[in-house]
């Protein structure tokens, strides 16, 4: 089967493995069996051509993520359930459609305010105090690296989570599995567990990546802005930053035996000590059979539908 590319997300005792135009899910429920969801997907890009346009295509793919990434955590954390933790009717534990874009907006709007806006009031009040300079390359420099350090505490502080640490261990299969079927190995747990649980495509290195070229692009904004202005503008210039990232991450993806380039993306490897741990064999199943099913679903040998 040709290469194509892939890419992937840990969930609740699971694996989302994304093809060109393919979804699955592989979750392993309380009774041990593997459930998997297939759905077909038709890129975006054949109805709008203009999504393929550089910049652009980073933006929507943030958005496109957080949607996916939602459903599949919904779907994941209904399977993972024992029977005797779940109630009502079948179908009762799905999100509506609503709830899911509920659950969006809350979810953006929580990175934002965390990220973004905590960061900016707190370089604020460091002027006030006339601990740092007011001048706004001094500013933006100050304010970026306080982002950064709120960014490290939270994955610290999450990372330190026995749920979290099993996602984790899930994030490092889904790793190896893509590195393994990226070096054209016959996907078995034997192989694939050989492979680095560090990736350079992880989305965690993209997330650094946002932080780092938000300082650039913040350093744009007029220093005598209200803040209100400012705390707008970081949302406004989220989907900028984000295909400038993408773009970056793509180029990097291209070029990574770049001596350049290695250094370049040492810091997002780094952290991935913190977002990814080392699988056990079953995690590790899980994650091929996610994988499998995605390459099946776009190569056209498979229906989407949900199996066991």
């Amino acid at each position: 089967m040709e290469k194509i590319n892939v890419g992937g997300q840990a969930v609740i005792e699971g694996v989302m493995m994304r093809a060109p135009r393919s979804v699955a899910i592989a979750v392993r429920r309380a009774n041990g069996e593997i459930v998997v969801k297939r759905e077909l997907v038709a890129p975006l890009s054949e109805r709008y051509p203009f999504v393929k346009l550089p910049i652009i295509r980073g933006a929507v793919a943030l958005f496109q993520s957080l949607i996916t990434g939602i459903k599949a955590l919904n779907f994941s954390a209904n399977e993972a359930m024992s029977e005797e933790e779940k109630e009502g009717e079948p179908g009762d534990n799905d999100l509506s459609s609503w709830a899911m874009a509920g659950t969006m907006v809350i979810a953006f709007g929580f990175g934002i305010g965390l990220f973004f806006v905590l960061p900016l009031y707190a370089t604020k009040l460091l002027t006030q105090f006339a601990i740092i300079s007011d001048n706004n390359i001094v500013f933006n420099l100050v304010d970026g690296l306080v982002r950064v350090i709120v960014f490290l505490v939270y994955i610290w502080t999450i990372s330190r989570m026995k749920d979290i640490q099993r996602v984790f261990q899930y994030h490092g299969a889904e790793h190896k599995s893509i590195f393994a079927y990226e070096a054209g190995e016959k996907m078995t747990v034997e192989n694939v567990r050989r492979y680095s649980r560090l990736h350079p495509r992880c989305g965690t290195s993209f997330l650094l990546i946002v932080m780092l070229v938000s300082i650039a692009v913040f350093s744009l904004i007029p220093k005598l802005w209200p803040f209100y202005l400012k705390a707008g503008s970081r949302v406004v210039l989220l989907p900028l930053i984000a295909g400038i990232s993408y773009e970056f991450l793509k180029w990097s993806a291209k070029n990574e035996a770049n001596p350049l380039v290695k250094l370049i993306i040492t810091p997002g490897l780094a952290l991935q000590r913190l977002t990814t741990g080392e699988p056990d064999d079953a995690q590790l199943e899980v994650a091929i059979r996610s994988l499998d099913e995605a390459l099946e679903v776009n190569a056209g040998f498979a229906d989407d539908r949900l199996v066991v």
